[in-house]
């Protein structure tokens, strides 16, 4: 049976890479019963083409241009409780899955794992279903039995805001530079600071800077 225009779901891309999204319509548009309806390459063009396009799916880098995946994540969820979010991001997943769960979305694939993965993902979170890792759900359930050693990973402590200044930091922005980045007030980004130094038990803003810049270089993506 062929399927038709309207028994297929209506899928939107938001990435700040064209070749990805290129490839990854690709990949999508060969299945008979999923299309793409949409792209964008930063958050306010996502808010615009799924309130234009109403797709069933979302699916969702945590990078984009001019903006944060996170906060998009967030945005739909209030906005759009129906629609389902996957994200498909080169982050590290052991750091940020759980989080974009908490957000709001329904799974969590790297672009390490997409070219093999990306159609089981889609109809996993299509069919309700969460979509994680073998390895992390494992870590995950080994976690809440408190079977993982060092369970809570040092960074874990931070907000999603917290970790947002902490990357920002280790790039070498000042605070009035990530406050304009950001959107927030010089007071706040420095509220945050505090915040990340107390809970990383760091002694000073020096020692916070050297963290933040160690992180920053094994971490180049995140």
């Amino acid at each position: 049976m062929t399927s038709t225009a309207n028994d297929q779901a209506r899928i939107v891309l938001v990435d700040d890479h064209p070749m990805v999204r290129e490839r990854l319509a690709e990949v999508i548009n060969r299945e008979p019963d999923l299309s793409i309806c949409g792209e964008a390459e930063d958050r306010a063009g996502a808010l615009e083409v799924v309130e234009r396009e109403k797709p069933r799916l979302a699916i969702v880098d945590l990078t984009l241009k001019r903006s944060n995946g996170l906060d998009l994540i967030k945005d739909l969820r209030v906005m759009y409780p129906e629609l389902l979010i996957l994200v498909l991001s080169m982050q590290d997943e052991n750091l940020y899955a759980e989080r974009v769960i908490r957000a709001g979305a329904h799974g969590y694939i790297t672009k390490q794992e997409a070219t093999r993965k990306i159609l089981d993902a889609i109809r996993q979170v299509m069919a309700g279903k969460v979509f994680l890792s073998e390895e992390l759900s494992a870590e995950i359930l080994s976690r809440m039995l408190g079977k993982t050693k060092g369970a809570v990973r040092s960074l874990d402590v931070l907000s999603d805001r917290e970790l947002q200044v902490f990357g920002l930091v280790g790039e070498g922005f000042g605070t009035r530079q990530i406050a304009e980045q950001l959107g927030l007030d010089v007071k706040t980004v420095e509220t945050y600071r505090t915040r990340i130094k107390e809970k990383l038990e760091l002694k000073d803003a020096s020692e916070l800077l050297r963290q933040a810049i160690a992180w920053r270089r094994d971490h180049p993506n995140e």
